[in-house]
């Protein structure tokens, strides 16, 4: 899996679906780890070179969570979100492989409770 391919896609803002995704997965147990976030990061920058909206305006988001499945190595999953849509993609290259057992769980999840806003 390329961590490009998007592997779930909300017609949500970017900080609204990651909430959702952090929900569900606490739900079925994994624990999430929040450890970048564009629009924190930012704030540091006096002018927005957003190349898609180059103003204070940018809703341009995002975030890579660390997902926990007990004592397995964490999988990377990173939210984009822009124009209120968000695409949510797995990391697996070979630099950075993910878990198998813990991608799949990942996948079931996202795709077994898919919100009424997809």
């Amino acid at each position: 899996m390329n961590e490009n391919s998007p592997i779930l896609k909300l017609n949500q803002p970017c900080d609204d679906a990651v909430n959702w995704v952090v929900d569900r997965f606490n739900q079925v147990g994994l624990s999430i780890m929040r450890t970048f976030d564009l629009q924190g990061a930012r704030h540091a920058q006096l002018t927005c070179p957003c190349p898609h909206h180059g103003t204070d305006l940018c809703d341009c988001q995002m975030v890579v969570l660390l997902v926990y499945a007990g004592t397995k190595e964490p999988v990377t999953l990173i939210a984009h979100g822009y124009n209120n849509q968000t695409w949510f993609s797995v990391v697996d290259t070979p630099q950075q492989r993910a878990d198998p057992r813990v991608s799949m769980t990942i996948r079931q999840v996202v795709s077994q409770s898919l919100p009424a806003f997809k």
